[in-house]
């Protein structure tokens, strides 16, 4: 019984893996992206880019575990919500007032410590960001509103 059980198990796993799951990729940087509509020195773009991007745009770079389902569904599920709240890419498309509400967000969320997110940083190191690194982000985000 038990040989069969983890057989069916094994059977599901491998076939789970040919579900074809849509990814968040896409190369073109678009005209409602964020920088570019934004001047921001590079140190700036370079730490939202890689600390936000990924669940913050329609562009991720997926860790080796990326396709492997079910963790992927996990991931795509992180992203799809973090799109909802604030998408950089089509950052344009926001009226003015909705840009200055997710500035203020980012703003909050930066202050509390919420992002990003403490699971994301398990596997995305390179994503933490400094004490300093915090306070430039803020700082350049309470310039834009103020602007």
């Amino acid at each position: 019984m038990l040989k069969k059980t983890l057989l069916v198990i094994l059977v599901v796993g491998i076939g789970i893996q040919f579900v074809p799951v849509p990814t968040n990729q896409n190369d073109e940087v678009l005209k409602t992206d964020f920088f570019q509509h934004i001047e921001a020195p590079i140190n700036i773009q370079t730490m939202v880019e890689s600390s936000c991007y990924d669940c913050h745009s329609n562009n991720t770079n997926y860790p080796w575990y990326g396709r492997v389902r079910p963790f992927v569904w996990f991931l795509q599920k992180h992203i799809r919500e973090g799109k909802d709240d604030l998408n950089f890419s089509t950052f344009q498309e926001y009226s003015g007032r909705m840009q200055r509400e997710k500035i203020r967000s980012v703003i909050s969320q930066l202050r509390d410590g919420k992002m990003p997110l403490e699971e994301y940083l398990w596997m995305h190191s390179e994503a933490k960001l400094s004490l300093a690194e915090t306070a430039r982000l803020i700082d350049f985000f309470e310039n834009l509103n103020t602007q």
